[in-house]
């Protein structure tokens, strides 16, 4: 006998069925439409509070020296799943074609390999030769007894010593030192498997001294970082910007990622705040705040009563370090509230940073719509793809509104390789063809009110998603820096996270190197081995993002026209 399906499964059936378009009478159709809605809502604050009273009861059982619910992975569910990219919609497939890895091989020694006459018939004839490329590596020790020559001056009663060779400091030589580092920074090997991996090598090494050669002396290469960083920010008017967490002395911090083509750069800071993300701009030198028109400018547009506006122009209208600044706001403006303090500070630090001078200013960061990237630069050019997530982080219930949904969706990405098409071929004509598309696709109501209300918070960020049109070599998305930032998650995971600042500052320095030396084709170990030696083989890293960024300009468009 058959059991009759519940009336849960009814109503789910049912709505699965309903189509409002096929109803004649609009009044009907019109109430349809808002209960359906209505279900939708009411579905998503089931599904808020399902998982908010699980926590609390998790939590609960937790106090009470229980465990909580297991966090079994079941399987996906049909159609709409929580995959958020959107690789297979934005993305036209190309036509894989294989090139010829033998090309890119360096070649170390010939070798011919002769046939064996006794194996070969009377009348065989020389044909020449069949060429075949094996790839191979030798990995064997080089320990050195150095026998230093020794003399002593009776004279001068001084001992005098012959010079180790450049990069032969300590007990180890330039090739261990440059092989841990490039290992551990751009292979994410541990301490631990370094230290397997040398001892299996034949080489001994102490913990604390692997510890010690990861982390400490590395001046040289610290400076080259700022070289970079510095010569990056010139590179182009624009940059990515991204942040991802970090840990440090088990204390939550926030890494910043900065990146265009050329290199990338990580600064690792204790906030993620608007000042944080100037600082890392700045490569984490201390922040410099000014008194000045823009600042109350900012300070207008951030809701700062005016009272407190008239009070700082009292105040030395001249630029301060941050100590000072902070010292003179308790001195004079004593009851300030947490809040108002803080614009203050950020309001007066981006003043500061937009004249500064003495160091790159970004005129166009390349982001997501996180608050404390806005007002900082001149513009923003929101990421598509984070735009898209949105719309596919929607989950109706109702099969109409999947619909609905999924056809909004293709016109999307359809709209996006639009703007990509653009790019490639920019004309005046398309500009306002694509302005009046953005408005068709993000203004027209449908009868999803969770998706409309998705594209009224799209479409009132229209300056920022379509800064392309005035730039177009600006990208339509944020990927360098969220690759980036997938980088420094990959190696927390493998470490968790750094003890000290030092190893922190090792961590930036490093991982920074690691990525600008791939966009720019070089070998992280023989740049690491190169500088460590002192043989100068390899030309500084900014030197070659300055010739680079020269050759290919990435910010044509705010040329003057002349």
């Amino acid at each position: 006998m058959k059991q009759k399906p519940s009336n849960e499964k009814l109503v789910s059936s049912l709505l699965q069925t309903i189509e409002p378009k096929l109803i004649a009478d609009d009044s009907i159709r019109q109430m349809v439409e808002l209960l359906l809605n209505l279900i939708e809502e009411l579905n998503s604050k089931v599904i808020d509070l399902e998982a908010e009273n699980q926590k609390l009861r998790d939590e609960n059982n937790r106090l009470k020296g229980e465990q909580g619910k297991p966090d079994i992975k079941g399987q996906k569910p049909r159609g709409f799943d929580k995959d958020y990219s959107s690789e297979k919609e934005r993305k036209t497939p190309k036509k894989h074609s294989k090139s010829r890895k033998t090309e890119s091989i360096k070649i170390d020694r010939e070798e011919i390999l002769e046939c064996e006459p006794e194996k070969l018939p009377a009348d065989a004839e020389f044909k020449g030769y069949q060429e075949l490329i094996v790839q191979d590596i030798k990995l064997s020790t080089d320990n050195i007894l150095f026998r230093k020559q020794k003399y002593y001056s009776p004279s001068e009663k001084k001992t005098y010593l012959a010079e180790l060779p450049t990069g032969y400091e300590g007990e180890f030589g330039p090739g261990i030192k440059a092989l841990v580092i490039s290992l551990y920074y751009g292979g994410n090997m541990t301490q631990s498997k370094l230290l397997e991996f040398l001892e299996n090598l034949g080489i001994c090494m102490s913990t604390g001294h692997l510890s010690n050669l990861l982390i400490k002396n590395h001046q040289e290469f610290e400076r080259e970082k700022e070289e970079i960083c510095e010569a990056g920010l010139s590179s182009s008017p624009w940059q990515h910007f991204d942040q991802t967490s970090a840990r440090v002395g088990g204390v939550n911090y926030t890494t910043n990622i900065i990146c265009n083509p050329f290199y990338t750069v990580y600064v690792t800071t204790s906030h993620k705040d608007r000042l944080s993300v100037l600082k890392a701009l700045q490569n984490g030198l201390e922040l410099e705040f000014l008194l000045q028109p823009v600042t109350y400018e900012l300070l207008s547009q951030f809701e700062v009563p005016q009272k407190w506006q008239n009070a700082l122009q009292q105040l030395p209208q001249t630029a301060f370090f941050q100590s000072e600044f902070q010292s003179l706001l308790e001195q004079h403006l004593p009851q300030l509230k947490s809040r108002v303090r803080v614009r203050i500070l950020e309001a007066a630090a981006i003043a500061c940073y937009q004249q500064s001078t003495e160091w790159p200013v970004v005129q166009t960061l390349v982001c997501d719509d996180a608050p404390q990237f806005k007002s900082l630069t001149e513009s923003l050019s929101l990421c598509w793809v984070h735009e898209g997530r949105h719309y596919k982080k929607l989950n109706p219930l109702v099969a109409y509104h999947q619909k609905i949904l999924e056809q909004f969706r293709e016109e999307f990405w359809d709209y996006y390789r639009q703007l990509l098409a653009y790019k490639d071929n920019p004309s005046p004509a398309m500009v306002q063809i694509l302005r009046d598309e953005f408005e068709q696709l993000f203004g027209t109501q449908s009868s999803y009110q969770q998706l409309d209300e998705r594209k009224r918070l799209t479409r009132a960020k229209i300056s920022e998603l379509l800064l392309v049109l005035e730039h177009p070599e600006l990208p339509l998305h944020n990927n360098p820096a969220e690759l980036g930032a997938r980088t420094m998650v990959q190696r927390r995971n493998i470490s968790y996270g750094t003890q000290t600042s030092q190893g922190t500052k090792s961590w930036d320095t490093f991982m920074s190197l690691v990525a600008t030396s791939r966009k720019l084709g070089i070998s992280f170990f023989e740049y690491v081995r190169d500088r460590i030696s002192a043989t100068g083989t390899i030309p500084s890293l900014s030197a070659l993002i300055d010739e680079r960024s020269s050759q290919n300009p990435f910010g044509w468009s705010w040329q003057p026209e002349s």
